[in-house]
């Protein structure tokens, strides 16, 4: 099938634009003026982009996109203002979709910073508010913590005497019993008291968020959905050959997996999906990296620091993996081929992942394309080494959306001027990608790149921007979320430019977004997208 999109302001590269595309197949063929484009025979499909801007297919480089499919169907309560207004709309959710919570109430979202009357995290007394019936947990919006009602703390049988678990904590109250603030690896016991979702489920909410991100221009996902949400990850591998090889699948889908431990991961090599997985080579599933955790986040304080945090002394934050862990990890992801991406977001997490990555470099070289997921507290040193070394990263410009409020407070001013450095990265030759890590932020790719170039709140705020030194222009962060994005998958030679030879994912938009003022950027939404020279989403244009 041939289809070509003419008048339209097609970006090319850096300050190089055409009018025209002509699609073959699902590839492009070739890019020109109008005349020179309109002149081939045999089209099937004239495409009037009427002047509109065209950019590649945006590439999220990592999301859950089950998690943020689930997301859709939970109480929302990551905008809440006080601990009595989530009181409040988590009991009007119970009773408006009973069926929905028979097993429990779960959700993700809150925020102590974002709290006006008290910036303490909620605990089961505050749940119990909701419910003493059925197990309650809700996660704050970085899924690092969660909070638990008294009904979930005796399901999993623990009291004043229970021991901690491994790779993660519960806070004791002034009573000596668990309070129901929970962190890190402690959450996953937590959250499986509550039934999970049947396959089937599972399968709807992954095509509804799906639909949901191609309306927002995302053609690529890169996602860490297995081993992280289900236990039985070969059922999910299964659920996801199932809909690719149904045609079913709306975006192209590149697997992050996580693994609870060393012993795990080489299982799966010698007998799981890295051996046993089957995936055609048509680019819409394939099996990307081992995902690791190394520390949690700076909301929560749990990334790892090599210094105590400003505002809580004595805490430097928390390592998922010990050295010798992360360098079991790195060993065999290198006698297996297989690239890593470690969650990274302290200093010193950062430190030791690229300590333990490097020890694992083949020829010297990161030939795997290993990469650092956040990687938002950085000084100079760390970016230069992390360039010089290509280690890619992949960033979530979003995150300053919050984050910017706070890190002063957390890590000090000398500290926070250096980090989330897009910009110098960047300027050093650093590989990077943009992702959104939904469903911690909305998987909308407008507001994140809008962050990237402006570094202010969806508010505005600051004037100027935190750090301005470290904004991007609008070419920088839409090739970090193209080429840059298909780089990290190593497919930078199909997809992520529109140029011939490349995959036919297209976007056109209802603004300039190289001309537009940069505030209107986060408003930006998609008039058409397209995935393989196919039209997948159209308003009018």
């Amino acid at each position: 099938m041939k289809t070509i999109l003419f008048n339209g302001k097609v970006y090319v590269e850096r300050e190089k634009f055409v009018e025209a595309v002509l699609i073959e197949d699902g590839i492009i063929k070739e890019i020109g003026t109008n005349e020179e484009i309109l002149e081939n025979t045999g089209i099937d499909e004239r495409i009037d982009c009427k002047g509109n801007t065209v950019i590649p297919g945006l590439n999220d480089s990592h999301m859950h996109i089950l998690s943020f499919g689930e997301r859709m169907y939970q109480v929302k309560i990551n905008d809440c203002k006080t601990i009595d207004e989530m009181i409040e709309r988590c009991r009007d959710f119970i009773k408006k979709y009973p069926d929905r919570v028979k097993n429990g109430l779960h959700s993700q979202g809150w925020n102590q910073d974002l709290f006006v009357d008290s910036d303490r995290m909620p605990t089961r007394f505050d749940l119990d508010k909701i419910s003493t019936e059925i197990p309650v947990i809700l996660e704050r919006v970085c899924c690092h913590v969660l909070s638990a009602n008294t009904k979930a703390i005796e399901m999993l049988g623990l009291d004043k005497d229970s021991k901690q678990f491994n790779s993660g904590t519960f806070e004791i109250g002034e009573d000596g019993y668990p309070n129901g603030i929970f962190t890190e690896n402690a959450c996953s016991y937590v959250k499986e008291i509550i039934p999970r979702f049947s396959v089937e489920e599972r399968e709807k909410m992954f095509l509804e968020a799906s639909k949901y991100a191609i309306e927002h221009g995302i053609t690529s996902i890169q996602s860490n959905d297995i081993g992280t949400i289900v236990l039985d990850s070969q059922t999910y591998f299964n659920m996801f050959h199932k809909i690719y090889d149904e045609n079913k699948g709306l975006v192209r889908y590149r697997h992050q997996v996580s693994f609870n431990s060393p012993k795990d991961f080489k299982e799966f090599i010698e007998n799981g999906e890295y051996k046993n997985g089957q995936y055609k080579n048509n680019s819409f599933l394939s099996l990307g990296p081992v995902k690791i955790f190394k520390d949690g986040g700076i909301g929560a304080r749990t990334a790892l620091m090599r210094d105590e945090y400003n505002d809580d002394p004595g805490n430097k934050g928390f390592e998922w993996l010990s050295a010798e862990e992360m360098d079991e990890y790195c060993k065999l992801a290198k006698e297996a081929n297989i690239q890593m991406a470690t969650h990274a977001i302290g200093d010193d997490a950062i430190e030791k992942t690229i300590n333990s990555y490097e020890k694992a470099f083949i020829d010297g070289e990161n030939k795997l394309r290993h990469t650092l997921i956040h990687c938002q507290i950085t000084d100079k040193e760390l970016l230069k080494r992390i360039a010089n070394l290509g280690i890619l990263v992949s960033y979530q410009p979003i995150f300053l959306d919050y984050e910017l409020h706070i890190v002063d407070k957390r890590c000090g001013s000398e500290l926070a001027s250096t980090s989330y450095a897009f910009k110098t990265l960047d300027d050093l030759g650093g590989k990077i990608a943009y992702g959104t890590d939904a469903p911690v932020e909305d998987c909308n790719p407008f507001p994140n790149i809008y962050c990237a170039v402006t570094r202010k709140d969806s508010k505005g705020y600051p004037e100027g921007g935190f750090y301005p030194n470290e904004c991007v222009d609008i070419y920088t962060a839409i090739d970090a979320y193209t080429e840059g994005s298909a780089y990290m998958e190593f497919m930078e030679d199909k997809k992520g430019r529109i140029k011939p030879g490349q995959l036919a994912d297209m976007v056109v938009l209802d603004k300039d977004i190289f001309t537009c003022d940069p505030m209107e950027i986060r408003n930006i939404l998609p008039l058409m997208t397209m995935i393989d020279g196919n039209v997948v989403y159209r308003k009018e244009i």
